[in-house]
């Protein structure tokens, strides 16, 4: 279990705290999404958790362990972490790639290549793209590759930064389905940072919306959110302010546009 206790981060020259006073249990084996618009603080919490950011003031506890008593280089060794634009090591194979976590914790090339191998199959890659560099491959793939590096070491918990953002929302979709299907066979512990209400209910079993400050404006399983909105924050934030919207006929289609034009969809009438 990961639990945050009143965890403070103010960064050097800000006027305010980039996370002021945030406390959690994230649940053992389920997925946890960190959702809320860029600055209030949802990247900085997860970045405590390795160790990347130290806090101000108060703790990040892994099963009762204060984080910051581990070694930083053992602790982000032992937590699986993905990045937006994967991170990948330009001038190293894909292969190398996924198994360099491995490598650093001490197990023998032909075993790393072997796990590297296995994990890359469960994310959909194929060994003729494991010889490949990462810019040989399309940005989905390289988001799979990052996936698949998180994973090789086995860890418990996996940290993940706005994970498929930079791909199109084809490609996104077949991400997260990869991801629903990993995690239901793997029950990582996973902390997922997103501003995409779509992806964060999809993926979450609890969603956090935050506000500036890491302030919780609620949270709990993605259908209490959506159904029993906390506050007028939450519900302009998930979409379910009717003053926002308004339909229109486009083309002879009744369509729901937001309040700038935008068309969200097609009106769907029971």
């Amino acid at each position: 279990m990961i639990t945050f206790q009143n965890v403070s981060v103010q960064f050097p020259g800000a006027s305010g705290r980039a996370v002021d006073q945030f406390s959690l249990e994230v649940p053992t084996g389920q997925t946890t999404v960190f959702l809320g618009s860029s600055g209030c603080g949802k990247t900085t919490l997860i970045r405590c958790v390795n160790r990347m950011v130290q806090p101000t003031s108060g703790m990040v506890l892994i099963d009762d362990e204060d984080v910051s008593d581990r070694p930083p280089i053992q602790l982000r060794r032992s937590i699986g972490y993905v990045l937006q634009d994967a991170g990948l090591l330009p001038h190293r194979t894909v292969g190398f790639n996924i198994g360099t976590v491995l490598r650093l914790n001490g197990v023998s090339k032909a075993e790393a290549e072997k796990r590297a191998r296995d994990t890359a199959a469960q994310v959909g890659l194929t060994e003729e793209q494991l010889a490949r560099y990462p810019h040989e491959l399309s940005g989905g793939q390289q988001q799979r590759a990052g996936v698949a590096r998180a994973l090789a070491s086995d860890p418990n918990i996996l940290l993940m930064d706005e994970p498929f953002g930079a791909v199109d929302p084809i490609v996104r979709r077949e991400l997260q389905e990869l991801m629903l299907e990993l995690q239901e066979r793997l029950h990582k512990t996973v902390i997922l940072v997103t501003h995409d209400v779509r992806e964060a209910f999809t993926l979450g079993d609890n969603v956090v919306l935050l506000q500036e400050g890491a302030h919780i404006a609620q949270q709990g399983p993605p259908e209490d959110i959506a159904t029993k909105p906390a506050n007028d924050f939450v519900r302009s934030f998930i979409g379910i302010d009717d003053s926002t919207y308004r339909v229109m006929t486009v083309n002879g289609q009744d369509v729901v546009v937001d309040q700038f034009g935008a068309v969200i969809g097609p009106l769907e009438r029971s």
